[in-house]
């Protein structure tokens, strides 16, 4: 059985939904708790290298 994590950014505010994450074997599985039949599949690495992307966009953008 699949052990699902919530964000901690979710609040609950917006109806409940948010990112979930999850280890499956080699990968790390990531799901919209709104669309939980929708799983995307990424190694640790590739997945660790979007996030740190998606920081640093975001650092620049609060500049």
């Amino acid at each position: 059985m699949t052990q699902w994590q919530k964000s901690s950014y979710s609040n609950g505010s917006d109806g409940g939904s948010c990112v979930e994450i999850a280890h499956g074997g080699r990968a790390c599985l990531v799901r919209e708790s709104d669309a939980p039949r929708r799983v995307l599949a990424a190694a640790p690495a590739a997945l660790a290298a979007l996030l740190r992307h998606l920081r640093e966009g975001a650092a620049r953008a609060t500049r």
